[in-house]
Protein backbone atom coordinates (compact mmCIF):
# COMPACT_ATOMS: atom_id res chain seq x y z
CA UNK A 1 0.00 0.00 0.00
CA UNK A 2 2.80 2.37 0.93
CA UNK A 3 4.59 1.60 -2.31
CA UNK A 4 1.40 2.34 -4.25
CA UNK A 5 1.00 5.70 -2.48
CA UNK A 6 4.60 6.59 -3.23
CA UNK A 7 4.12 5.74 -6.90
CA UNK A 8 0.89 7.75 -7.09
CA UNK A 9 2.50 10.74 -5.42
CA UNK A 10 5.45 10.55 -7.81
CA UNK A 11 3.10 10.42 -10.79
CA UNK A 12 1.12 13.40 -9.51
CA UNK A 13 4.29 15.41 -9.00
CA UNK A 14 5.51 14.52 -12.49
CA UNK A 15 2.16 15.50 -14.00
CA UNK A 16 2.20 18.80 -12.12
CA UNK A 17 5.72 19.56 -13.33
CA UNK A 18 4.87 18.72 -16.94
CA UNK A 19 1.73 20.84 -16.78
CA UNK A 20 3.63 23.77 -15.28
CA UNK A 21 6.31 23.55 -17.96
CA UNK A 22 3.69 23.38 -20.71
CA UNK A 23 1.85 26.41 -19.33
CA UNK A 24 5.09 28.34 -18.93
CA UNK A 25 6.18 27.48 -22.46
CA UNK A 26 2.95 28.78 -24.01
CA UNK A 27 3.18 32.49 -23.27
CA UNK A 28 1.07 33.06 -26.37
CA UNK A 29 -1.80 31.05 -24.90
CA UNK A 30 -1.43 32.88 -21.59
CA UNK A 31 -1.93 36.23 -23.38
CA UNK A 32 -4.81 34.91 -25.50
CA UNK A 33 -6.58 33.48 -22.45
CA UNK A 34 -6.48 36.80 -20.60
CA UNK A 35 -7.43 38.70 -23.75
CA UNK A 36 -4.84 41.46 -23.55
CA UNK A 37 -1.20 42.00 -24.46
CA UNK A 38 0.34 44.26 -21.81
CA UNK A 39 3.20 46.27 -23.32
CA UNK A 40 5.89 47.89 -21.15
CA UNK A 41 6.98 51.29 -22.49
CA UNK A 42 8.36 54.71 -21.62
CA UNK A 43 7.44 58.09 -23.10
CA UNK A 44 9.78 58.06 -26.08
CA UNK A 45 8.90 59.78 -29.35
CA UNK A 46 8.73 58.66 -32.11
CA UNK A 47 8.36 55.12 -30.73
CA UNK A 48 5.83 55.47 -27.88
CA UNK A 49 4.22 58.77 -26.88
CA UNK A 50 0.79 60.29 -26.24
CA UNK A 51 -1.27 62.30 -28.69
CA UNK A 52 -3.44 65.29 -27.74
CA UNK A 53 -6.18 62.90 -26.58
CA UNK A 54 -3.86 61.02 -24.25
CA UNK A 55 -3.72 57.92 -26.47
CA UNK A 56 -0.42 56.12 -26.94
CA UNK A 57 0.85 56.39 -30.49
CA UNK A 58 4.22 56.03 -32.22
CA UNK A 59 5.92 53.47 -34.43
CA UNK A 60 6.22 50.87 -31.68
CA UNK A 61 2.78 51.59 -30.22
CA UNK A 62 1.07 51.23 -33.60
CA UNK A 63 3.03 48.07 -34.41
CA UNK A 64 2.24 46.53 -31.02
CA UNK A 65 -1.44 47.34 -31.54
CA UNK A 66 -1.36 45.58 -34.92
CA UNK A 67 0.40 42.55 -33.42
CA UNK A 68 -2.17 42.31 -30.63
CA UNK A 69 -4.95 42.42 -33.21
CA UNK A 70 -3.24 39.56 -35.06
CA UNK A 71 -3.31 37.55 -31.82
CA UNK A 72 -6.99 38.44 -31.38
CA UNK A 73 -6.46 40.35 -28.13
CA UNK A 74 -6.56 43.94 -26.92
CA UNK A 75 -3.43 45.93 -26.13
CA UNK A 76 -2.61 47.82 -22.94
CA UNK A 77 0.37 50.16 -22.61
CA UNK A 78 2.01 50.49 -19.19
CA UNK A 79 4.72 53.03 -18.41
CA UNK A 80 7.54 51.34 -16.55
CA UNK A 81 10.78 52.28 -14.85
CA UNK A 82 13.24 51.33 -17.58
CA UNK A 83 15.84 50.24 -15.05
CA UNK A 84 13.34 47.64 -13.75
CA UNK A 85 12.17 46.31 -17.12
CA UNK A 86 13.35 42.75 -16.53
CA UNK A 87 11.63 42.57 -13.14
CA UNK A 88 8.41 43.95 -14.65
CA UNK A 89 8.55 41.30 -17.37
CA UNK A 90 9.42 38.33 -15.18
CA UNK A 91 6.82 39.35 -12.60
CA UNK A 92 4.15 39.40 -15.35
CA UNK A 93 3.32 43.04 -14.75
CA UNK A 94 3.86 43.33 -18.51
CA UNK A 95 4.01 40.74 -21.30
CA UNK A 96 6.71 42.38 -23.39
CA UNK A 97 9.10 45.32 -23.53
CA UNK A 98 8.41 47.18 -26.78
CA UNK A 99 9.97 50.59 -26.63
CA UNK A 100 12.91 51.06 -28.95
CA UNK A 101 14.87 48.58 -26.85
CA UNK A 102 18.51 48.04 -27.78
CA UNK A 103 19.45 44.39 -28.17
CA UNK A 104 22.37 44.33 -25.76
CA UNK A 105 23.99 41.13 -24.49
CA UNK A 106 22.34 41.69 -21.10
CA UNK A 107 18.89 42.10 -22.65
CA UNK A 108 19.25 39.03 -24.87
CA UNK A 109 20.43 36.94 -21.92
CA UNK A 110 17.51 37.97 -19.71
CA UNK A 111 14.72 37.97 -22.32
CA UNK A 112 13.42 36.03 -25.29
CA UNK A 113 13.96 38.65 -27.98
CA UNK A 114 12.50 39.16 -31.42
CA UNK A 115 14.63 39.60 -34.49
CA UNK A 116 15.93 43.18 -34.84
CA UNK A 117 13.55 45.46 -36.73
CA UNK A 118 15.18 48.90 -36.63
CA UNK A 119 18.66 50.46 -36.65
CA UNK A 120 19.65 53.08 -34.10
CA UNK A 121 22.64 54.73 -32.43
CA UNK A 122 23.40 56.50 -29.17
CA UNK A 123 24.16 60.16 -29.79
CA UNK A 124 25.46 63.04 -27.66
CA UNK A 125 23.08 65.99 -27.23
CA UNK A 126 24.47 69.43 -26.33
CA UNK A 127 23.35 73.06 -26.60
CA UNK A 128 23.52 74.08 -30.25
CA UNK A 129 25.62 77.12 -29.37
CA UNK A 130 28.37 74.82 -28.05
CA UNK A 131 28.12 72.06 -30.62
CA UNK A 132 31.35 72.98 -32.42
CA UNK A 133 33.28 72.25 -29.22
CA UNK A 134 32.08 68.65 -28.98
CA UNK A 135 32.61 66.87 -32.28
CA UNK A 136 34.81 63.98 -31.09
CA UNK A 137 34.69 61.46 -28.27
CA UNK A 138 37.89 62.95 -26.86
CA UNK A 139 36.26 66.38 -26.57
CA UNK A 140 33.59 65.00 -24.22
CA UNK A 141 35.96 64.53 -21.28
CA UNK A 142 34.95 66.63 -18.30
CA UNK A 143 31.30 67.05 -19.32
CA UNK A 144 28.52 66.18 -16.90
CA UNK A 145 26.13 63.80 -18.70
CA UNK A 146 22.53 62.75 -18.09
CA UNK A 147 21.22 59.42 -19.39
CA UNK A 148 18.23 57.19 -18.78
CA UNK A 149 18.93 54.68 -16.01
CA UNK A 150 19.41 51.19 -17.36
CA UNK A 151 19.62 52.39 -20.96
CA UNK A 152 22.13 51.75 -23.72
CA UNK A 153 23.01 55.44 -23.46
CA UNK A 154 24.01 55.12 -19.82
CA UNK A 155 26.08 52.05 -20.69
CA UNK A 156 27.96 53.96 -23.40
CA UNK A 157 28.75 56.91 -21.13
CA UNK A 158 29.86 54.61 -18.33
CA UNK A 159 32.08 52.60 -20.69
CA UNK A 160 33.84 55.82 -21.69
CA UNK A 161 34.47 56.67 -18.03
CA UNK A 162 32.48 59.90 -18.24
CA UNK A 163 30.55 61.54 -15.42
CA UNK A 164 26.90 60.45 -15.72
CA UNK A 165 23.76 61.16 -13.70
CA UNK A 166 21.05 58.53 -14.28
CA UNK A 167 17.53 59.91 -14.76
CA UNK A 168 14.13 58.26 -15.16
CA UNK A 169 13.63 58.73 -18.91
CA UNK A 170 15.39 59.95 -22.03
CA UNK A 171 13.03 62.94 -22.04
CA UNK A 172 14.31 63.80 -18.56
CA UNK A 173 17.87 63.66 -19.89
CA UNK A 174 16.95 66.27 -22.50
CA UNK A 175 15.40 68.47 -19.83
CA UNK A 176 18.62 68.27 -17.83
CA UNK A 177 20.58 69.73 -20.74
CA UNK A 178 17.92 72.32 -21.62
CA UNK A 179 17.89 73.59 -18.04
CA UNK A 180 21.68 73.60 -17.76
CA UNK A 181 21.70 71.05 -14.95
CA UNK A 182 23.79 68.73 -17.16
CA UNK A 183 26.23 69.67 -19.91
CA UNK A 184 25.15 66.90 -22.26
CA UNK A 185 22.88 63.89 -22.64
CA UNK A 186 23.10 60.62 -24.48
CA UNK A 187 19.86 59.44 -26.09
CA UNK A 188 18.68 57.34 -29.03
CA UNK A 189 19.33 58.86 -32.45
CA UNK A 190 15.71 58.26 -33.48
CA UNK A 191 14.49 60.21 -30.47
CA UNK A 192 16.98 63.00 -31.12
CA UNK A 193 15.76 63.32 -34.70
CA UNK A 194 12.17 63.67 -33.51
CA UNK A 195 12.53 65.80 -30.40
CA UNK A 196 15.36 68.32 -30.78
CA UNK A 197 16.28 71.04 -33.24
CA UNK A 198 14.27 73.51 -35.28
CA UNK A 199 10.51 73.20 -34.91
CA UNK A 200 10.63 71.22 -31.66
CA UNK A 201 10.40 72.09 -27.96
CA UNK A 202 14.19 71.81 -27.82
CA UNK A 203 15.16 74.09 -30.68
CA UNK A 204 18.34 75.15 -28.86
CA UNK A 205 19.70 71.60 -28.62
CA UNK A 206 21.47 69.51 -31.23
CA UNK A 207 23.29 66.18 -31.44
CA UNK A 208 26.89 65.68 -32.43
CA UNK A 209 28.92 62.55 -31.71
CA UNK A 210 27.49 59.10 -32.46
CA UNK A 211 28.84 56.66 -29.88
CA UNK A 212 27.78 53.35 -31.43
CA UNK A 213 25.47 51.55 -33.81
CA UNK A 214 22.77 49.23 -32.50
CA UNK A 215 19.51 47.48 -33.27
CA UNK A 216 16.07 47.50 -31.68
CA UNK A 217 14.14 44.39 -30.73
CA UNK A 218 11.14 43.39 -28.59
CA UNK A 219 11.69 41.44 -25.38
CA UNK A 220 9.42 38.73 -24.00
CA UNK A 221 9.80 36.43 -21.00
CA UNK A 222 12.63 33.92 -21.37
CA UNK A 223 11.38 30.92 -23.31
CA UNK A 224 8.26 32.73 -24.56
CA UNK A 225 6.77 31.49 -27.84
CA UNK A 226 5.59 35.04 -28.56
CA UNK A 227 9.02 36.03 -29.88
CA UNK A 228 8.75 33.58 -32.78
CA UNK A 229 5.15 34.68 -33.29
CA UNK A 230 6.27 38.31 -33.59
CA UNK A 231 9.07 37.38 -35.99
CA UNK A 232 6.52 35.78 -38.30
CA UNK A 233 4.25 38.81 -37.97
CA UNK A 234 7.08 41.20 -38.89
CA UNK A 235 7.79 39.19 -42.07
CA UNK A 236 4.10 39.34 -43.00
CA UNK A 237 3.87 43.07 -42.23
CA UNK A 238 6.92 43.76 -44.36
CA UNK A 239 5.52 41.71 -47.25
CA UNK A 240 2.10 43.40 -47.25
CA UNK A 241 3.55 46.91 -46.86
CA UNK A 242 1.99 47.70 -43.48
CA UNK A 243 5.36 47.82 -41.70
CA UNK A 244 6.64 50.42 -44.18
CA UNK A 245 3.40 52.41 -43.89
CA UNK A 246 3.64 52.66 -40.09
CA UNK A 247 7.31 53.66 -40.36
CA UNK A 248 6.51 56.37 -42.91
CA UNK A 249 3.81 57.77 -40.63
CA UNK A 250 6.53 58.51 -38.05
CA UNK A 251 9.34 59.31 -40.53
CA UNK A 252 11.53 56.39 -39.44
CA UNK A 253 11.41 54.30 -42.62
CA UNK A 254 15.12 54.81 -43.33
CA UNK A 255 15.96 52.95 -40.10
CA UNK A 256 13.90 49.82 -40.86
CA UNK A 257 15.73 46.49 -41.01
CA UNK A 258 14.73 44.14 -43.81
CA UNK A 259 12.50 41.30 -42.60
CA UNK A 260 12.76 37.92 -44.34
Amino acid sequence: MKKLLVVLMALMMAFTMVTAVAEEASDKQYVIDKGVLVVGITDFAPMDYKDENGEWIGFDADLARAFAAKLGVNVEFVEIDWDNKILELDGKAVDCIWNGMTLTDAVMTAMECSNPYMNNAQVVVVPAAKADQYQTVESLAGLAFAAEAGSAGEAEVTALGLNCTPVATQADALMEVASGTSDAAVIDALMAAAMIGEGTNYADLTYTVSLNSEEYGVGFRKGSDLAAELNAFLVEAAADGSLQAIAEAYLVQAALINQQ
